[in-house]
């Protein structure tokens, strides 16, 4: 703790963490392929922004704003050069997902200086004055119209205050049985291993759930949180992340020899769980090694879901590829701890 983890902080904050995130997905709906269509394409490209990808419907890109596939979906209007050449100052549509606002900041920024830059690069004829601009971007700000950030902080506190307490105190329980002296009692009886772990586990799950109630209680009252998704399916999502905590709680449990251990063990798991997950920091700002590893934390996958749910009302088709890494880690951590729970002291 006092050599090995200054030395983690210091390389998340160092490379991991990135405030003004690049490279953002980026879809585009198009009627038609011009060439200053394909001049707006390249501009956007250019601010080192977006990464534009041509979309075939808007049923896809809604869908692609839904799962957080895309950050942005640039619409630009039909028979767009001729409304340009014509001086009509045409509207693209700019849909954001600004369930992160810190995420889209800079990229929107981006826009205004674009549009002066590309007035330039137009023919002499056609060029307008400040208060007529050749095109304009409006931005549209799905989801988070206000921008608020925190309609972006308290759900992800959610998930955050759920894996804090979850996780710390069945991280004691079998090390706790050890220490007391109550253990042999444990292993005196006919009971597997799965069945003492379950044991411990089950009262939590009941536990994190009264979490959930007061902090959702809290939000919606004190901070106006929306509820625009399904309640059964928000509580059946966070009971499988309450159970993934809880796993690699009962795993650090089994593996360490005293509660001392056990505290380290999941102090260093935390630490990278709250930084790559996207709670703090916007994930996409992250380098590609760090967003890797941030995929591996369950509180990564709950926080899209919990924001998914809330803010956008998405379904279980469009928080099923969040769900299964959760089912994953679950199982996963859970065969770890049931392989390395003593059935002696020695």
């Amino acid at each position: 703790m006092i050599i090995v983890l200054p030395v983690v902080q210091l390389f998340l904050f160092g490379y991991a963490i990135n405030s003004d995130p690049k490279h953002l997905p980026t879809g585009l709906l198009s009627g038609e392929h011009s060439k200053y269509e394909r001049t707006l394409v390249a501009a956007l490209q250019n601010t080192g922004y977006y990464d534009i990808k041509p979309l075939a419907s808007e049923a896809e890109a809604e869908r692609g704003l839904a799962e957080g596939k895309l950050l942005f979906v640039v619409n630009i209007p039909p028979n767009f050069d001729r409304s340009v050449n014509r001086g009509e100052s045409p509207v693209v549509l700019m849909d954001a997902d600004a369930t992160d606002p810190s995420a889209i900041g800079g990229a929107a920024a981006a826009l205004a200086a674009l549009t002066s830059s590309l007035d330039r690069n137009l023919p002499q004829g056609i060029r307008a004055t400040p208060a007529n601009p050749p095109f304009q971007f409006e931005l549209h700000a799905r989801y988070n119209p206000e921008q608020l950030t925190v309609l972006n902080l308290v759900p992800g506190l959610i998930c955050i205050v759920l894996m804090m307490s979850t996780m710390f105190i069945t991280t004691l329980s079998i090390t706790r049985e050890t220490e007391r002296g109550t253990m042999e009692n444990l292993l005196a009886m006919p009971v597997r291993p799965i069945e003492v772990m379950l044991a411990k586990v089950v009262p939590y799950i009941v536990i994190g759930y009264l979490q959930v109630i007061l902090i959702m209680g809290i939000a919606m009252a004190v901070f106006g949180l929306p509820m625009r998704g399904s309640i059964a399916l928000l509580t059946f999502a966070l009971g499988l992340f309450i159970a993934s905590n809880l796993a690699l709680g009962i795993t650090f449990s089994t593996v360490a020899r005293n509660q001392m251990q056990a505290i380290q063990m999941a102090q260093f798991t935390l630490l990278p769980s709250m930084l790559l997950s996207g709670f703090m920091f916007p994930f996409r700002g992250m380098p590609l090694w760090a967003q890797w590893a941030g995929e591996v934390f369950p509180t990564t996958h709950a926080l899209r879901i919990v924001r998914g749910v809330l803010l956008k009302g998405n379904g279980f088709a469009e928080i099923m590829p969040e769900l299964w890494p959760i089912i994953l880690f679950t199982v996963v951590v859970g065969l770890i701890a049931n392989w390395c729970y003593r059935v002696t002291l020695d």
